[in-house]
């Protein structure tokens, strides 16, 4: 199937007489014939529903779609896309262990890996995404267990060279990690180039009108997990009576393992109802992604035409830094910019306080048009060093262009501009 048709069909198939809508099943419990049938299960959660701390029918309809969408062998949505990044990880590292990661990230992100992260016993090397591969085979340690990176950067809007990052990646026998939240399925799918695991902020494009946070976990299948890097995989887990993952569940063994371990014991998983709010969302990703990229590719040519614009970060511009890389990479460069307006600061709160179309808030990437600072906000617990290299500065200004009319969001923009 097409995207377009993937977007509506995938994860959810009614059989004769069965709801044409995905049904929610609002319930935490599931009924067994005997305590025989109980064991069993938990013996192997695969083999049936135990509990909806980490397995729901609604929500595995959504995790099948999306899986679908993307590639992969299978997904697991989570509460939050936070929580998908924490579980991907986690999946892979213990105390002791080390990540490398890109600098230009989400700042929360940023946050999760550089301290909660080491909280655990757990290290993150930053490099510069467009660092080359000389110096990215460098960093990897003997402890390393995984590369990440951002498709399209948040709020860099920089374009990650994915094939690069693989390819060092396998050399050192690690998985690449990819954030697709901005790119979305849509205008990229990862997996094509290389990376291995996939996650979502599904709080962002996929649900795409700001009703419910979420975020999802998917696994390519393509890895080579007996590569003697990840015992936990090959080994038997106890926790299971001796269980091994790569041998009983083949290609699906990360994403089963980060479901029987991780959600067993985090349970960050989200409710039928998300799932469900979700699942329609994302019936109009397709459509709604390509109004996202038209009416922003406008807006962009709008703001670097502006003499009250110091710079424009988007890579549908023939003058962006990462143009060449988003053909190559991107169908569409979705619907978020980043510019710097002149003046710094105060230039740029003006700005974004004159607005009136466009709301001022702490989202990204929904229908309507928003903007907000990241150095006062998302950003605001680094230090003007990591900001820097995280590429932001204090003049920057996230615009998240929406569905209205674009001849009403630049005229919004138009005014705000001029009260500068």
């Amino acid at each position: 199937m097409q995207l377009e048709t993937k977007c509506i069909h995938a994860g959810y198939t009614p059989k004769n007489t069965e709801p044409r809508v995905m049904p929610i099943v609002q319930s935490t419990t599931y009924v067994f014939d005997s305590t025989e049938d109980i064991g069993a299960v938990f013996d192997d959660p695969t083999k049936a529903l135990i509990y909806s701390r980490f397995a729901n029918p609604t929500v595995m309809a959504v995790e099948g779609k999306i899986a679908a969408l993307e590639g992969g062998v299978g997904a697991m949505c989570t509460s939050s896309g936070q929580a998908a990044t924490l579980m991907s990880v986690l999946n892979l590292c213990s105390a002791g262990d080390s990540i490398i990661s890109t600098n230009q990230i989400y700042g929360g992100t940023y946050n999760l890996f550089s301290t909660t992260l080491k909280k655990l016993g757990i290290q993150c090397i930053l490099l510069d995404c467009d660092a080359d591969e000389k110096t990215i085979d460098e960093a990897f340690l003997p402890n390393t267990k995984a590369v990440f990176g951002e498709t399209l950067a948040n709020p860099a809007l920089s374009v990650l060279d994915i094939k690069k990052w693989a390819d060092a990646a396998h050399k050192h026998g690690v998985p690449l990690i990819i954030d697709n939240t901005f790119a979305t399925p849509i205008h990229c799918r990862p997996f094509e180039f290389g990376a291995d695991i996939v996650v979502h902020s599904t709080s962002k494009y996929m649900d795409g009108h700001a009703l419910q946070v979420g975020g999802v976990v998917v696994d390519s299948g393509n890895f080579d997990w007996t590569n003697g890097n990840f015992p936990e995989f090959t080994e038997p887990d106890e926790s299971y009576h001796g269980l091994t993952y790569t041998e009983t569940y083949g290609k699906q063994a990360f994403i089963i393992k980060a479901r029987m371990q991780l959600m067993r014991d985090f349970g960050c998983y989200p409710s039928a109802h998300s799932a469900f709010l979700l699942s329609i969302g994302i019936d109009t990703l397709a459509v709604r992604m390509e109004r996202f990229c038209k009416n922003a590719q406008t807006a962009a040519e709008f703001l670097q035409a502006s003499d009250k614009v110091e710079s424009v970060s988007y890579p549908g511009l023939p003058t962006d830094k990462y143009y060449e890389l988003g053909k190559k990479y991107l169908s569409g460069c979705s619907g978020v910019i980043s510019i710097t307006i002149k003046g710094g600061k105060q230039n740029a709160i003006r700005f974004m306080d004159a607005l009136k179309l466009a709301s001022n808030e702490v989202h990204v990437a929904d229908i309507h048009t928003c903007v907000l600072h990241p150095a006062s906000a998302t950003h605001r617990q680094l230090t003007d060093e990591q900001l820097v290299a995280a590429g932001i500065n204090p003049g920057q200004v996230r615009v998240s262009i929406g569905l209205e009319g674009i001849d009403d969001i630049i005229a919004d923009l138009k005014q705000a501009l001029d009260k500068i």
